[in-house]
């Protein structure tokens, strides 16, 4: 349903016609068809992640004007021209960043008025932007010249990072042609005095690591761009369970059925899992499940989609979200789930099962429990090697619980 929410909202002359087709043929039993090696699947994709774009450069462009106080309200305006009809979500957002201020947005086809307790939508009320004025824009431009640097400038690049369509309706677009062609004129030279490479450098005791910029993180795991893997992909999927779970189990990445259903370990390697978990006697309610890469990384062969592992620089990219996991748990106990979870868990790619599997260890004051994938003991081949496998991940879902309950390690 969230799929189809969103879709909804892109503009196509065909978008409800299509839309019924994606319904009538989950309703029929296809659930393929929100699958990405699906050619509807990968459309319906399209259409969720165009729609998801538009919200996040609404966000990041629009480009709120003052009013003057005794106008009254509202207090701020905005214009803006939307490619897909994401007014109404993105009216939300602002809604709780501006608190009680009022505020208004206009598009080509409608108005959102926020009175400081609740929205209004109605009809078109502007035109366009310059039907808002602002007294204190100049103030805001002269600004934007002193933060100019016409050393470090690339146009191309800036044009990239910001679309066309986007230019037009920025305050700052009225100054940045004449500052670029000043630039070419001769002042990026002027911002690179031969006197700035003749100064002696002075030596700074900070570590590499710690002397580049924090950069921003996203600010939710569906908005995570912070590697490739989010383009193939249905959804991310986040971990599930308890908020305050003393045993989390990190696995390597959702499935093809997670990565439908949103949802960690429901496909065949999840119900291994829970014979698992029965057998040791752990309740799967009372643990959170996750997964160190939240995308689902796979290639086709035919109309399937195949797992493909993910590449360290993937788990250590979706690091960031595992460590939000851990301070939000805040488990007593970590079960590793394969390799790739190991990996993640110690933040490094060389390290291997075997070296780790015997018993358990502490790290960053947390016990961390090694074995078997559930995946693992279903692909080996031979019915003994499945059942040692299996046997295998009963015993460390015990010793977790046992390390849980404040048990040492024998």
């Amino acid at each position: 349903m969230e799929m189809l929410q969103g879709a909804a909202c892109y503009r196509a002359h065909d978008r409800w016609a299509f839309l019924y087709r994606v319904l009538w043929r989950w309703h029929a039993g296809e659930h393929e068809v929100i699958s990405m090696a699906d050619e509807d699947g990968a459309r319906l994709a399209g259409m969720v992640r165009a729609v998801r774009h538009e919200e996040h450069d609404m966000h990041a462009y629009l480009r709120f004007r003052e009013r003057p106080e005794e106008a009254g309200a509202p207090r701020f305006v905005a214009w803006f021209e939307p490619a897909h009809d994401v007014l109404p979500q993105v009216a939300q957002h602002f809604a709780k960043r501006m608190g009680k201020t009022s505020w208004m947005i206009a598009t080509p086809e409608a108005t959102v008025l926020w009175d400081g307790a609740s929205l209004h939508t109605g009809e078109a009320l502007a035109r366009s932007a310059a039907d808002f004025d602002d007294a204190g824009e100049s103030l805001w431009l002269t600004y934007y010249r002193s933060i100019f640097n016409p050393a470090r400038l690339n146009a191309d690049i800036m044009h990239n990072h910001i679309r066309q369509r986007f230019w037009k309706n920025l305050p700052e677009a009225a100054v940045v042609p004449h500052m670029v062609t000043q630039a070419a004129a001769g002042a990026r030279k002027v911002g690179q005095l031969d006197t700035v490479g003749k100064r002696g450098g002075t030596t700074i005791p900070i570590a590499p690591e710690k002397a580049a910029p924090e950069r921003q993180q996203p600010s939710s795991l569906d908005e995570c761009r912070r590697c490739d893997l989010w383009q193939n992909a249905t959804q991310a999927v986040a971990g599930q369970g308890a908020r305050r779970a003393k045993i989390m189990l990190v696995g390597e990445q959702p499935g093809d059925q997670e990565d439908l259903a949103g949802k960690p370990f429901v496909g065949p390697a999840g119900d291994l899992l829970d014979k698992a978990m029965d057998e040791a006697g752990l309740d799967r309610r009372t643990v959170y499940v996750t997964n160190a890469v939240k995308h689902f990384k796979w290639e086709p062969r035919g109309k399937r989609r195949l797992h493909k592992t993910p590449a360290q620089k993937e788990v250590m990219a979706c690091r960031y979200w595992l460590e939000t996991e851990l301070e939000t748990v805040a488990p007593d106990v970590l079960v590793a789930l394969g390799s790739t979870a190991l990996k993640s868990v110690l933040q490094t790619g060389s390290v291997t099962m075997k070296d780790y599997m015997d018993a358990p260890f502490e790290h960053e004051g947390r016990w961390v429990v090694v074995t078997y994938h559930p995946a693992y003991a279903l692909r080996v081949p031979d019915r003994e090697s499945r059942q040692a496998a299996f046997a295998a991940i009963v015993e460390a879902l015990k010793t977790a619980q046992q390390l849980a309950g404040g048990a040492t390690p024998g």
